[in-house]
């Protein structure tokens, strides 16, 4: 009976590494898998293709080198900043498992964001996993994870507008608005000074009227 029990643990064991490695393994084709000191980073974008104006995530896929098994206490001290262009905005690693409960993918961690243009982006990983200081950046390409793409490319059957063509259309027509604008003014205050006058005629004319039949 021992002997039966100690063949369970142990194929219990090898069933639970190899979970794991699979996990691990899994994202590598769209995110860029990367070594970090003690710790094996798996980093890319939460949904993937990702395309601009819609929800997604920056997702970091974190596990020990030593034994594969996922990192789950991270709690506060990771941040990551979020490049594109000259524009940076930090985020906090959100984890998506609960260890009270079991719910959720140990080791998976968000940054839930809206990218709203296409091109590629860069995350800045900073701060303290255990005692190891982290300051690691990864680029979207061809060979890391994906870039961010126009929806108009996947979008059928009718396109609808982006927000930046959107953008342009009303900076197009600010001018002719503001335009339309002061000439509607100047035809208010014309019409205005036009009653003023009349009314001042109607005035000028009732008074000598009176002063006549006086």
């Amino acid at each position: 009976m021992r002997r039966r029990r100690g063949w369970r643990v142990a194929a219990g064991t090898i069933v639970v590494v190899v979970a794991a490695a699979l996990w691990a393994a899994a994202p590598a084709g769209a995110h860029e898998v990367r070594s970090v000191g003690a710790y094996r980073f798996v980093v890319g974008w939460g949904t993937e293709p990702a395309f601009a104006g819609q929800e997604n995530s920056v997702q970091l896929l974190l596990t020990s080198r030593s034994t594969g098994r996922p990192v789950v206490n991270v709690g506060n001290t990771l941040h990551v900043a979020v490049v594109f262009g000259s524009q940076t905005m930090t985020f906090a690693l959100e984890p998506t498992f609960d260890p009270d409960t079991g719910l959720g993918t140990p080791g998976d961690y968000r940054a839930w964001l809206f990218p709203t243009a296409p091109g590629d982006y860069t995350f800045h990983f900073s701060g303290t996993v255990g005692s190891q200081t982290i300051d690691q950046s990864f680029t979207s390409g061809p060979t890391t994870f994906s870039t961010v793409q126009d929806p108009m490319t996947a979008e059928f059957p009718v396109r609808a507008p982006s927000a930046a063509e959107l953008s342009q259309r009303l900076d197009a027509q600010l001018p002719r608005l503001a335009g339309a604008s002061a000439a509607s003014r100047a035809t208010l205050f014309g019409i205005i000074g036009m009653t003023i006058g009349a009314l001042g005629l109607i005035v000028a004319v009732v008074a000598l009227v009176r002063g006549r039949k006086a």
